[in-house]
């Protein structure tokens, strides 16, 4: 008799232990849908956002995985929207295109504060945006921001853009927001379209020049054969933040525990990972430049001076508009540009 109980016993507590062993198997994952709009081809698409998922993967222990479609769910402009309607979980959104929605990121954005190493831009925005916009994204949870290499100036004509005159005789390509109304006050003509649409405007010949673009995104929207030289600045005309965001629904699914751990590999952890990433891409593209005929030539001090004079306003601008919207402008803008300046050295 006692045989049998303790037959019983332990063929209940076999089925019990099988039992939990199912439901840790079957244990319900949050899956992520993270959208990249860039070309399948892009790194932030084949390294950059696949190595977040990894790594959120990793310190979740598979609790919380991602996916990327194959092809980008929304053009552009429309990924802080996708990310709030929920048609993607996760995505990037350049900052230029959703001025009606955010200011704070747009720091980074003014002109001649830029250097050559976005890791440290990257850095320098997201200390930025912790002590002075932490919470400006309302509509979605933000993941991270940061800054990529710096946009510079070309031309298609076999005629170097490096003075006013010249810049303002030229119909020109430029990314919207800040470098669209510099080079509209300046007097040039302009055609403002996201980068993944410029070349369908540059390779027309719709322009004669263009401006914003940082020596990989000439050749990763294969723009090259259609550009002849490049200006370089002493001082860095512009460079493009974006954002990493996440929808508030799909955040709050996701156990408080892991969504320490997530933000632990977003943050700073991330800019840094996808700055270093455009640093790479754009040191190899410059080495294609001389082998391709893309000259680089040195910008005359008198046309940066006066193109940096015509770009002031820029600034000013995006320090009101801060104001406006209840941020220290000036403040974000002063400790902004010293960090970089620090962490550049």
């Amino acid at each position: 008799m006692n045989i049998s109980i303790k037959g019983v016993v332990l063929t209940a507590g076999l089925a019990i232990a099988a039992g939990l062993g199912t439901i840790q198997v079957t244990e319900a994952k949050t899956r992520l849908v993270v959208n990249c709009f860039w070309p399948p081809q892009h790194f932030v698409c084949q390294k950059a956002l696949p190595n977040w998922i990894a790594e959120v993967e990793r310190v979740t222990d598979g609790r919380v995985t991602g996916i990327i479609p194959p092809k980008s769910v929304a053009a552009p402009p429309e990924q802080l929207a996708a990310v709030e309607k929920g048609i993607a979980d996760v995505s990037v959104q350049f900052n230029g295109l959703i001025q009606n929605r955010v200011t704070g990121p747009l720091v980074a954005m003014n002109p001649f504060i830029s250097t050559d190493d976005p890791v440290a831009m990257s850095t320098a925005l997201w200390e930025t945006n912790q002590k002075f916009f932490p919470d400006e994204f309302d509509s979605v949870h933000l993941l991270s921001q940061w800054v990529i290499s710096a946009g510079e100036l070309y031309s298609q004509t076999d005629t170097p853009v490096n003075s006013m005159d010249e810049l303002k005789s030229r119909k020109i390509w430029a990314l919207p927001g800040t470098l669209a109304a510099i080079m509209k006050n300046i007097g040039a003509g302009v055609v403002a379209t996201p980068a993944v649409k410029s070349n369908e405007i540059i390779s027309r010949g719709v322009v004669d020049a263009h401006i914003g673009l940082d020596p990989q995104g000439v050749r990763a929207f294969q723009l090259m054969p259609y550009t002849k030289s490049m200006t370089k600045f002493s001082e860095n005309i512009y460079t493009t933040s974006f954002s990493l965001i996440i929808n508030n629904d799909k955040w709050a699914e996701i156990s408080e525990e892991d969504r320490a751990a997530i933000t632990e590999v977003s943050g700073e952890a991330f800019a840094r990972m996808a700055a270093g990433l455009w640093r790479e891409s754009t040191l190899s593209a410059l080495g294609t430049f001389e082998e391709k005929g893309l000259t680089i030539v040195p910008a005359d001090p008198a046309f940066e001076k006066a193109l940096k004079e015509a770009s002031e306003f820029a600034t000013a601008a995006w320090i009101e508009k801060a104001k406006a919207a209840g941020i220290d402008g000036q403040g974000a803008y002063d400790f902004y540009t010293a960090r970089v300046q620090e962490l550049s050295k």
